[in-house]
């Protein structure tokens, strides 16, 4: 697995305080919302801020594309990269 993922699935877990999952319980292709890992939209706000602290990424409130950034922790990986922010 991608270290970049694996922190993404660190910064999840941290930032929304699940202590009672594991990085191997998020899968990278797991939808973040409804279904998948059943986050909400405050949940979302939370991590949108932890990306900011960690990557500096920019997110526009109202850009229609920041939902498909939060699908699943593959598609944040690839902002985190687009934006040229990976550690």
């Amino acid at each position: 697995m991608d270290t970049l993922e694996q922190e993404i699935k660190i910064l999840i877990i941290e930032a929304l305080n699940l202590e009672d999952m594991s990085q191997e319980d998020i899968g990278s292709d797991v939808p973040l919302f409804g279904e998948g890992l059943g986050l909400d939209s405050i949940d979302a706000l939370e991590l949108g801020i932890a990306l900011k602290k960690k990557y500096g990424i920019e997110l526009e409130a109202g850009d229609s594309r920041t939902r498909e950034h939060f699908r699943n922790v593959l598609s944040l990986a690839a902002l985190v990269r687009s934006q040229g922010k990976a550690a």
